[in-house]
């Protein structure tokens, strides 16, 4: 990964997705949909030419982050999700 200010995380409502950029390149993205209060994360991706870079996990930081100040619950349908919240137990009264 170049330099530190080169990746950031933001949400594409329309296409309803949290996304993560690297050099303005979208790396990969986590769909979500909101639903009474809850937002369900079914699938998350990262292209293989980004991967190994712990991109994902600061997708999903960020998603849960923005998540959390919307005062939505979340439900980890992707295993990856899921994985991250269990590792991450400050993010585990989002679930």
């Amino acid at each position: 990964m170049s330099a530190a200010g080169s990746v950031q995380v933001r949400r594409d409502l329309a296409a309803g997705r949290f996304e993560i950029l690297v050099d303005d390149v979208v790396a990969g993205y986590a769909d979500f949909a909101d639903a009474d209060g809850v937002r369900t994360f079914p699938h998350t991706v990262v292209a293989s030419e980004f991967g190994g870079r712990g991109l994902a996990g600061r997708m999903i930081e960020e998603a849960l982050r923005v998540t959390h100040e919307e005062g939505l619950r979340v439900r980890p349908a992707c295993s990856f999700v899921q994985r991250y919240i269990e590792k991450n137990p400050e993010s585990a009264e989002l679930a």
